[in-house]
């Protein structure tokens, strides 16, 4: 337990008593220990924090978010979707879709209650994602039974995310960036970067000649470019502004636009 709560005794707690970066969550006021993530936990919640937090229909999502619905209950889920407001404090209420990361060392007893305290305050889906051997997600439905969905299925949470999330791309990184790039262009109403590429093919044809078509392209390339930087936070500076303004390689202009939205910053070499 950590120095502060050892000092204030043995309890009940409140959650007035845990710091924003405490390592505990509360049951009826009993405190209880989060243990760090291991490499494949951390991994795997940037994964699906990615996807998750990109889908068209989601506004707001956040990992370890603590959600309090009174003074002796906190549960914080790895990656939380709906319901986390950009504000200091624990949350009221619930998100409606919670992920949870299971891996070696699991508390499976509290896991367990976790993902029961979640469904009765109104979290409609807990998908837990399993690490150990063959990798798995189950999905938790209050007054349903547990269905396990694997590498290959759909999951789907419909009135939260448009798009259906393949399972593995809660895990794998090149996965979750591919599915990412295809949200990110959603948000700004293209189905996905075939129809980018054809509007620029479009462009150049409505100018009747080669190179019409080849800058129609560069340009839409460009200006999806930008729209994928606002869209991810991302403040152009001078020099890369140049760069994308003169830079006459579709193929580079789409690996930047890759690579900005499925990390959120600019490449080290532009």
């Amino acid at each position: 337990m950590s120095e502060a709560l050892r000092n204030l005794g043995p309890g009940p707690f409140r959650t007035d008593q845990l710091g924003a970066k405490s390592r505990y969550e509360l049951a009826d006021g009993h405190a209880i220990a989060c243990a760090p993530s291991g490499g494949d936990g951390a991994r795997g919640a940037i994964s699906g924090g990615l996807v998750l937090d990109t889908d068209p229909d989601v506004d707001s999502s956040g990992f370890d978010a603590g959600f309090a619905p009174d003074d002796k209950n906190m549960r914080a889920p790895d990656i939380a979707v709906g319901n986390v407001p950009d504000r200091p404090g624990f949350i009221d209420g619930s998100p409606p879709l919670a992920v949870e990361y299971a891996g070696s060392g699991q508390d499976e007893r509290e896991l367990q209650a976790k993902v029961g305290e979640l469904l009765e305050r109104g979290t409609r889906w807990v998908w837990v994602v399993r690490l150990l051997g063959a990798r798995h997600v189950e999905v938790h439905e209050k007054g349903r039974p547990v269905r396990v969905r694997g590498v290959g299925d759909l999951l789907s949470a419909p009135g939260v995310l448009r798009n259906p999330v393949p399972v593995e791309a809660l895990f794998d990184r090149s996965v979750a960036q591919e599915v990412a790039l295809r949200n990110l262009l959603q948000r700004h109403g293209y189905d996905g970067i075939d129809e980018v590429r054809e509007e620029g093919r479009e462009e150049g044809r409505e100018e009747g000649r080669e190179e019409g078509r080849e800058e129609g392209a560069l340009e839409a390339a460009r200006r999806l470019l930008a729209r994928i930087c606002e869209a991810r936070g991302v403040v152009l500076g001078d020099e890369w502004r140049a760069r994308i303004s003169e830079c006459r390689d579709p193929a580079r202009l789409e690996a930047w636009l890759v690579a900005i939205a499925a990390s959120g910053t600019l490449p080290e070499d532009p």
